[in-house]
């Protein structure tokens, strides 16, 4: 894939600190610190080092990496290394993709308790897979799943949803065999759509009566309980979206699938098309109007506003691993699983180390140098620190 032309940092470089002039009151200084990381990412502001070519010589600058997870540039390694990290946890089946959604109504309470929420999401889609798929009317078993967050639309507006890949199958209640699903179905969605929905209601009941939810602005109101009340009733009367994707196949396939959801950002640089008059304009799939590609020009202002409503509080986990998966029996799990399925464990996978090639002779650059950002910063022109630089991205 070619380099973008256009990045969201030369928007921010732009509109950065215009934006924060008029909208930093409404901002948390993780946004601030989020903005600053990209618009320094693989500058010299962050230092780098000096790369020279193993064939011909050839000397270049390589700028370092924020390696910030809101950063479009810096996922890309991120992804390879985790997912190098999975390969040892596949198993020989088929696997499924159940995507659970919030209501929009529930857009902005979601974004006044973002951490207290985001978690609560997680846990709801997590209970409703597992209890779901312990009934003997479904599957009757214990399952593994991988939870992802993404809290955006492709038009980047704020659309709370997490992506579940689930094994086709799992361990009987008693531990002694492989109940495996069925090749073309899983579990009914109607079903985990009803559950999910309850359980998300009633713990945030739970968590108003604990006075754990915080509401600020137009939401006010819905601090009383009796109008919270109202609210919940009004959630429960609507269908919550539960979508199960088409099967995909085993083990060889889930990582190049899961490459797709694990370290994405808002939007992607390549997404990108037009920067001018205080404009930007970038592609987006109307899911509407069967995945249809469009062109969406907003303002920079809201360009900027969009983005970062999908910054992440500091420390919140975004992938989750839950049932046979969670982090303290994973491995015995997964030692269990194959015992009754005869399956080998996969061989690991050495995540590959991202290596820069000379633009001259495509022979791989070696690092011969570490420079800071001080140097980078002061060096008199001409000098080493200001010889041709590559860019890693």
């Amino acid at each position: 894939m070619s380099r973008p032309t256009l990045k969201v940092a030369d928007i921010l470089r732009v509109a950065g600190s215009s934006f924060l002039e008029r909208h930093g009151s409404h901002h948390a200084p993780q946004h601030r610190k989020v903005m600053d990381a990209i618009v320094r990412c693989r500058t010299a502001a962050l230092g780098g080092h000096r790369d020279r070519c193993s064939g011909c010589g050839h000397q270049a600058i390589s700028y370092n990496s924020c390696r910030n997870r809101h950063c479009p540039k810096c996922q890309g390694n991120a992804r390879v290394r985790w997912l190098a990290a999975r390969s040892a946890e596949l198993l020989p089946v088929p696997y499924f993709h159940i995507v659970f959604t919030l209501p929009h109504e529930l857009s902005t309470l979601v974004l006044q308790n973002k951490r207290l929420l985001y978690d609560l999401l997680f846990r709801t889609c997590a209970a409703t897979l597992l209890e779901v798929a312990r009934d003997p009317k479904h599957l009757g078993a214990d399952i593994g799943l991988l939870s992802v967050l993404h809290t955006w639309g492709q038009n980047l507006q704020h659309h709370p949803h997490v992506h579940c890949v689930v094994p086709g199958g799992g361990l009987a209640l008693d531990g002694t065999r492989w109940v495996a699903a069925s090749s073309r179905f899983f579990l009914p969605v109607r079903v985990l759509s009803r559950v999910f929905r309850g359980k998300f209601t009633a713990a945030l009941k739970q968590l108003l009566l604990q006075g754990k939810i915080e509401f600020h602005g137009s939401l006010k109101e819905l601090a009383a309980p009796a109008r919270f009340q109202r609210f919940l009733r009004q959630l429960f009367t609507k269908d919550w979206v539960v979508y199960a994707k088409p099967p995909f196949g085993g083990a060889e396939h889930v990582l190049n699938y899961l490459a797709r959801y694990t370290h994405r950002v808002a939007i992607s640089n390549h997404r990108l098309v037009g920067f001018k008059d205080d404009r930007v304009s970038f592609r987006w799939k109307d899911y509407a109007q069967a995945s249809k590609q469009k062109v969406m020009t907003v303002s920079a202002d809201d360009f900027l506003r969009r983005f970062l409503i999908h910054v992440l509080p500091k420390g919140l986990v975004r992938i989750r691993h839950f049932g046979l998966f969670a982090n303290r029996k994973r491995s015995a799990s997964l030692l269990r699983c194959r015992l009754l399925l005869h399956a080998a464990a996969p061989p690991p996978q050495l995540a590959p180390t991202a290596q820069i090639k000379c633009p001259l002779c495509s022979e791989p650059m070696l690092v011969v140098e570490r420079i800071t950002s001080y140097q980078l910063l002061t060096a008199p022109s001409g000098t080493a620190p200001n010889s041709p630089r590559i860019d890693s991205s």
